[in-house]
């Protein structure tokens, strides 16, 4: 995995999938609380004037000049990830889900 000190440098880039066609650009990043590491970041897809953001794991993620290339194909949901979301969001993807031992959240926007 990338080093969380590389987290400002990946924002704007071109996010892509496994198989190199652009998904959309990097617009931010979710750190797993209790490892301190990039976990998921938001992508935001379609026009400038009509777009919206789409949620991609981060696992097994790649930087390249310009780009992120993920594992995943297909993102899974739009906008902020609400707290009661993170779970199934993870889930959804074959990623463990395990919040702090005082129940925080997982993830937390970098």
């Amino acid at each position: 995995m990338i080093a969380v000190g590389d987290i400002r440098e990946w924002r704007t880039h071109d996010v892509v999938d496994a198989g190199g066609h652009k998904i959309g650009t990097l617009e931010a990043i979710y750190v797993d609380t209790s490892a301190d590491e990039p976990a998921m970041a938001t992508v935001q897809i379609g026009l400038p004037t009509r777009h919206r953001l789409v949620f991609v794991p981060l696992d097994g993620a790649t930087v390249g000049p310009g780009y992120v290339k993920v594992v995943y194909d297909k993102p899974l949901t739009d906008d902020l990830l609400p707290a009661e979301d993170e779970e199934a969001i993870l889930r959804h993807y074959g990623l463990t889900y395990q919040p702090g031992t005082a129940g925080e959240r997982q993830l937390a926007r970098g």
